[in-house]
């Protein structure tokens, strides 16, 4: 009888035979979650050298609009609500994954048993335990897996780690800031007549592991207003894509300790996840990463790396980078970025065929994680928490 272990390891070779065996090197895809953000990833992997299988959503409506998406590229794949039936066919190379956050990980430990190649949307995890066994998962079966943390392939993201901490010029760096204010997209509401459930949407499968409970279409249409499916709204959501610049260009993982408050302060609508909210993570190298979210104003997103050459502020607009002693900003260093997210889904296409990793790798995606998870336990304590060593890889 196999151990699990030889049974990874004996899919993902059987894997690799089969896309050495693809036509003209074309990337085999299949998608799991084909909502607002499953659809817009199918139209950057629309772009490169693919053919789509299948896609799945436990909303038939849903799978529906994701085969249009694969028609543009001239594919007619199958649907399901199930993803295991995804997974089973022998025909995909590769999967994203755009489920809901809490059924990330269920989800991409299926595809590593199947031994199909990942990209995963941020957060990879939902809970602070998840992250470890899903990395020995991906390492065992020897796969690709990308996180959606896009800023990894933004050509000014590059160009500012090679040209400001890579070169030194930054010199030694304490304290970052990250803010992430106003996003607009953390206050959906259902659409009219969504009172009832459709009755082809599987709810009791889109729910998973969580607690059955009636239909909920605000927890269904506006995820990010609850900690079950979330991750914590906007520390999953927003500071997992800037804390893991943070994590690259300081080249950080697991923080020492973190402390939290915020509040439910101005949207009282039912939700449980806070609509303001402050952490402070303290890491080893002494550097403190602090990070601040508030709903409802004009949206503003910017990470302040604060070092003794200088201050740089980075977000996907552009950067500035203000040399410690100038007078004015006539010395400072700028570049506009171009907002290429479609980057970062061909890189993981391309590693897909070459086997090498990706930008955002497994182990990227479980530090950039768990530095909301450590945050979004200190802000239920409403003390310090600490880092555990089961959070260790």
């Amino acid at each position: 009888m196999l151990s699990r272990r030889s049974f990874l390891t004996t899919a993902a070779t059987a894997a690799s035979a089969a896309r050495a065996m693809g036509a003209n090197d074309r990337v085999r895809l299949g998608i799991v979650g084909t909502g607002g953000r499953g659809k817009y990833l199918m139209g950057e992997a629309n772009r490169g050298n693919i053919d789509w299988v299948a896609v799945c959503d436990v909303w038939k409506v849903r799978q529906a609009e994701g085969q249009k998406v694969a028609a543009r590229k001239g594919g007619n794949p199958a649907a399901f609500t199930d993803h295991r039936e995804l997974l089973d066919r022998k025909d995909i190379d590769a999967v994203i994954v755009a489920t809901t956050d809490h059924n990330h990980v269920r989800v991409a430990l299926d595809a590593c048993a199947a031994g199909k190649d990942i990209y995963c949307e941020k957060p990879m995890s939902s809970t602070a335990e998840q992250g470890p066994p899903l990395v020995r998962a991906a390492r065992a079966a020897k796969i690709v897996l990308q996180t959606g943390v896009q800023q990894r392939s933004m050509k000014h993201f590059i160009d500012a780690k090679q040209r400001f901490f890579d070169s030194g010029a930054i010199g030694r760096v304490n304290m970052v800031r990250t803010i992430w204010n106003g996003n607009s997209g953390y206050l959906e509401k259902p659409p009219a007549g969504m009172e009832r459930k459709p009755d082809d949407l599987d709810w009791d499968r889109w729910l998973g592991h969580l607690a059955k409970r009636p239909w909920d279409p605000k927890m269904y249409f506006n995820r990010f207003a609850y900690w079950d499916v979330s991750s914590g709204a906007q520390t999953g959501g927003l500071f997992v894509h800037q804390v893991d610049v943070v994590h690259w260009y300081l080249g950080l993982t697991k923080c020492d300790s973190a402390v939290a408050s915020g509040g439910i302060l101005a949207y009282d609508d039912g939700r449980d996840a806070p609509d303001n909210i402050n952490l402070i993570l303290r890491y080893p190298q002494k550097v403190m990463v602090t990070f601040e979210a508030t709903l409802g104003v004009a949206e503003e997103a910017d990470i302040v790396f604060s070092g003794t050459g200088g201050r740089l502020s980075i977000f996907r607009r552009n950067y500035r980078f203000h040399p410690t002693g100038a007078k004015d900003a006539s010395a400072d260093v700028t570049m506009d970025g171009a907002r290429d997210e479609g980057a970062h889904m061909d890189n993981f296409l391309d590693c897909v065929r070459s086997r090498k990793d990706p930008n955002s790798t497994v182990e990227h995606g479980h530090w950039g994680a768990m530095a909301c998870h450590i945050g979004n336990l200190a802000y239920k304590a409403q003390t310090q928490v600490g880092w555990k060593k089961e959070w260790d890889l």
